[in-house]
């Protein structure tokens, strides 16, 4: 990938629609720059983009090309993988509501896929909530698609920990804070595959490909096809709320913070609310979403308050939070049970 500057901004005939996001090197020697631009960006979008991460453009075209062979498939192939308690799996349409609020009566447009940490169903790990065993289509039906799978979740793992170094550094914390075990050690980490299948979003009606939403862990990385639909909000509060385009942008990760990382850091480092529109287009997009171990304890971080400034959340359990959270935006499995009997 060429060299290219730190901002970048879609080509469009309206550009005040459009966010500027700072855009990351992770080949940059020069980490203080890098530093510099991760805070600005988290000081004001809590979202960036990352270039040179180290996963080649033809490995995420495969993996995109594979995520578009399962979703291809007839919905009856695809329900034989449901999702699962440990959230492994299909999710299909309108399974997930991320903003009951102006979602009145239906939820996001959109179908996705679960893929976590591989544990063992004989291994003690295997007990925690997000720990367990993957669930896969048969290799007949999709041949090669769980080792792609596989590797993405691993070179992704590695993008997610680097990203995570310069955060530790922005936060004037030492530069290995979250590869501690309890942190990215042993981190809970999904892959979730996505699409949307065209339909046009209408908030005045409550339609929307994904709900306004914070993401609720530590950060999240997206890689997304040429199709625009994410939105941001950098001011949640604001009325009315102004939304901002977010252009795709070929071989790059879309980086935004999570909830987790707003408690660890005081509330400094925002998790910004997004949502997907769809414009009649079909839409495809790979979210990694990073966070810490089952029993890590997220509590403010002791660069982030002062006596003037003292902790404005409770500690809590990566685990509980977490739970709480995919329960509250996810359909009761058992609406499957009644449809299928």
């Amino acid at each position: 990938m060429g060299k290219q500057s730190n901002e970048t901004q879609s080509p469009v005939s309206d550009p005040t629609k459009f966010s500027i996001l700072n855009l990351i090197d992770l080949s940059n020697p020069n980490i203080n720059q890098s530093v510099n631009l991760l805070k600005q960006a988290c000081l004001d979008s809590g979202f960036f983009y990352v270039v040179n991460h180290g996963i080649t453009e033809e490995f995420m075209d495969e993996v995109f090309a594979q995520s578009k062979r399962f979703f291809s498939l007839p919905l009856k192939e695809k329900m034989k993988i449901l999702r699962n308690e440990k959230h492994r799996g299909y999710t299909p349409v309108l399974d997930e509501t991320l903003d009951p609020q102006h979602q009145l009566h239906v939820g996001d447009y959109k179908e996705g896929f679960y893929i976590g940490i591989e544990v063992d169903e004989g291994d003690p790990e295997s007990s925690k909530p997000f720990y367990g065993t993957n669930k896969w289509p048969e290799p007949d039906v999709l041949p090669g698609w769980k080792e792609t799978m596989e590797k993405f979740h691993r070179e992704a793992l590695e993008v997610g920990k680097a990203v995570g170094k310069i955060i530790a550094l922005a936060l004037d914390l030492d530069v290995n804070f979250f590869d501690k075990p309890e942190m990215l050690g042993e981190p809970i980490a999904t892959l979730r595959l996505l699409h949307y299948g065209g339909q046009i979003s209408d908030p005045s009606k409550g339609l929307y490909g994904a709900g306004a939403h914070t993401d609720f862990g530590l950060l999240t990385l997206l890689a997304t096809d040429d199709v625009a639909g994410l939105q941001i909000c950098k001011d949640r509060d604001a009325k009315p709320q102004k939304w901002e385009d977010v252009s795709p942008l070929k071989g790059a990760f879309v980086v935004n913070l999570g909830d987790m990382l707003e408690r660890w850091s005081n509330g400094v480092f925002k998790s910004t609310l997004h949502r997907v529109l769809g414009n009649g287009q079909e839409r495809y997009s790979i979210a990694y979403f990073l966070e810490p171990s089952h029993d890590c304890l997220v509590e403010c971080l002791p660069t982030c308050k002062s006596e003037t400034n003292p902790p404005k959340y409770p500690p809590i359990l990566c685990r509980d939070y977490l739970s709480q959270r995919y329960n509250d935006t996810h359909a009761d499995l058992s609406i499957y049970k009644k449809e299928q009997s």
